[in-house]
């Protein structure tokens, strides 16, 4: 690549990972889109954001970390039910059409936003429930399936992380975000990097940039995120939703 297609690489890599990191998801909107853009194939593209993406997952984990550290056993929970799916989905993505799997995830991440839109306090306000051995067993089963589309797609499944987390677990807007970006951005991201370079390829010179600019953005989003508060990272969170659903749909 010459210098202003490097360029180009890092302006959208800190743009994506900065709102991503407000919202609590859905930096492939722009990311995954330019690689592809660029002339990268499909798997290639996605196996490279994952990668890069991971850096995202590093600096909003520097900042969060700052303020508090997560419930360890909470987050060992998100990480043993989502893991073994983002594993299946990133080995079951390369023989599914990427442009049908785009289209069903579109759907399903701008009926997100409107969702969210609509319930007016959603997320406002932390109230911890359902954390009784049934229903973590229903709220892992759906990580799983959240992690077989983190695995296999790209755009706006942290999104999906974020609401279950509020929807369900009784989070707030900025602790959910915390989970997602320091889980879903490190771990799942890095296994499905990891398994979708053994099954596939990872375009290596691009990552350098891609990394900078989703460290750098990773940590001002979360910073912004911390910054504002629940009502802020609920508007972004719709935002991001609406446009994520609306580009996936499109095309």
């Amino acid at each position: 690549m010459d210098i202003f297609e490097q360029i180009i690489l890092f302006i959208v890599s800190l743009t994506a990972n900065l709102f991503s990191a407000f919202a609590g998801g859905g930096a492939g909107l722009l990311q995954l889109p330019a690689l592809i853009f660029l002339g990268l194939p499909f798997a290639v593209a996605l196996a490279t954001h994952k990668l890069a993406s991971v850096a995202l997952g590093i600096g909003a984990t520097i900042r969060h970390l700052k303020t508090g550290i997560p419930d360890k056993k909470f987050a060992a929970y998100i990480l043993m039910t989502g893991l073994p799916g983002v594993i299946i989905g990133a080995n079951v993505i390369l023989w599914i059409p990427g442009r049908n799997a785009e289209v069903a995830l579109g759907i399903l991440t701008l009926g997100l936003g409107i969702y969210s839109g609509l319930q007016k306090s959603l997320g406002q306000q932390h109230v911890e429930k359902n954390r009784d051995s049934k229903t973590l067993f229903s709220g892992g089963l759906v990580l799983f399936l959240i992690g077989t589309l983190n695995g296999s797609l790209a755009s706006g499944t942290g999104l999906f992380v974020t609401i279950w987390l509020i929807r369900w677990f009784g989070l707030d807007y900025k602790q959910a975000v915390a989970y997602t970006l320091i889980l879903v951005g490190m771990f799942w991201n890095g296994i499905g990097a990891l398994t979708l370079a053994i099954s596939g390829e990872i375009r290596w010179d691009w990552i350098p940039m891609l990394i900078i600019g989703s460290l750098l953005g990773g940590y001002l989003g979360a910073h912004m995120a911390i910054m504002y508060g629940n009502k802020w990272i609920k508007r972004m969170f719709e935002a991001v939703s609406i446009l994520v659903g609306s580009k996936l749909i499109i095309g």
